[in-house]
């Protein structure tokens, strides 16, 4: 089996052909020629399209490498979440949800309770659903590491569990990607990710996807995309495809930097609550260090100031870095979480995504701004 950066390089190109590009351009169609029944392979602009095909091959080859898998692609992140829950849930069923995570998780949780599903939530650390399953529970979330707050749950554990239940199990594999966590080769049914983050890295597209290795439960998957129209733009699919090629390099150049960023802000006297998942020191370490591959423990740190406005004036004595929502992208970005109001977090926390800048420049530039933050209040 090729290495990562070799797949992630080559993954979902089709055969070569004599003066056409490795990679074909956007295929812009709401409809196709359709001579007689609909048996093709592209019949609607809805339903397929064949640059969605590449991505969705190419990401089937990076999160299942070596196995069958099917990828259905979406028009954003909550298109994926919001389909695999939507599609497996019916009145009646139970679902257990981390409580930590995504911040629009919450808004799906009313969405379900309104059709009859009954929800229960537990944190992310300790493997704490594993005590709110039972039975009843048609499908288990997990969002390891969760997002904010960076906790990590053991995939394989809580698999094994659900699966002994006859629940299905779906891990958001966003922070991680699939170069740093395979769900799939853990137990899980459903990879899912919001490639807007480090799938694309950039910041300049919105994206999910759903991964399984079922084609019965991505045959359903993909129903429900084409019923509620949450498609990709193919603009939007060749450009995630392409930055597809340098995903080793970033994920690899931004890990490392993260790490050594925590490293950096271990021992600041300002600074409470410091998580990432690499920092020896961290209570997700040694879990995340047996489930998480190549030493890449996401481009994400998180550490609470002492108030808000230290918070803020922080934020804005960055100069290389950002203040902006997401992560994952090549230029740093950081902000306080709190802003947004949907994640039980002090209104000092800092969520800091990690880019491509040198690591040196990052750090002393993060320093400097804690440096002047501090002195504003005598800190």
């Amino acid at each position: 089996m090729t290495g990562d950066g070799t797949r992630a390089v080559r993954a979902g190109l089709p055969e070569a052909e004599a003066y056409e590009p490795t990679l074909p351009g956007p295929v812009f169609a709401a409809h196709y020629h359709l001579p007689g029944d609909p048996v093709g392979p592209y019949t609607y602009g809805r339903d397929a399209n064949p640059t969605w095909s590449l991505l969705e091959r190419a990401i089937s080859e990076l999160e299942s490498p070596g196995t069958d898998a099917e990828t259905v692609v979406f028009s954003s992140g909550m298109g994926a979440i919001s389909a695999v829950l939507l599609s497996q849930l019916r009145q009646g069923d139970a679902a257990v949800l981390p409580s930590d995570g995504y911040q629009l998780l919450p808004a799906l949780v009313e969405r379900l309770e309104g059709y009859g599903v009954t929800v229960r939530t537990a944190p992310t650390g300790e493997d704490a659903q594993l005590a709110v399953l039972d039975d009843r529970t048609k499908l288990l979330w997990l969002e390891t590491p969760s997002n904010p707050g960076l906790d990590v749950c053991d995939i394989r554990r809580l698999a094994e569990a659900a699966h002994a239940r006859g629940t299905l199990v779906a891990v958001d594999n966003t922070l991680a990607t699939p170069l740093g966590q395979r769900p799939l080769e853990l137990g899980a049914d459903f990879a899912v990710a919001s490639g807007t983050k480090a799938l694309t890295g950039h910041g300049d597209v919105l994206l999910g996807y759903v991964t399984c290795r079922d084609p019965l439960l991505a045959a359903q998957v993909r129903a429900w995309r084409k019923t509620v129209g949450a498609i990709p733009g193919p603009m939007e699919a060749w450009l995630a495809h392409r930055s597809l090629a340098t995903l080793q390099l970033r994920v690899d150049r931004q890990a490392a930097t993260a790490l050594a960023l925590a490293e950096a802000l271990r021992d600041r006297p300002e600074i409470t609550g410091l998580r990432h998942p690499g920092l020896p020191t961290d209570p997700a370490h040694r879990l995340a260090a047996g489930q998480m591959r190549g030493g890449r423990f996401g481009c994400v740190v998180s550490f609470t100031l002492p108030d808000k406005e230290c918070a803020e004036r922080f934020l804005a004595g960055l100069r290389l870095v950002d203040d902006a929502t997401s992560f994952g992208g090549v230029r740093s970005t950081a902000e306080r979480r709190g802003r947004w109001g949907g994640d039980a977090v002090p209104e000092g926390f800092i969520r800091f995504s990690v880019g491509a800048e040198d690591p040196d420049d990052l750090i002393a530039d993060v320093l400097r701004a804690l440096d002047a933050a501090c002195a504003a209040t005598g800190g």
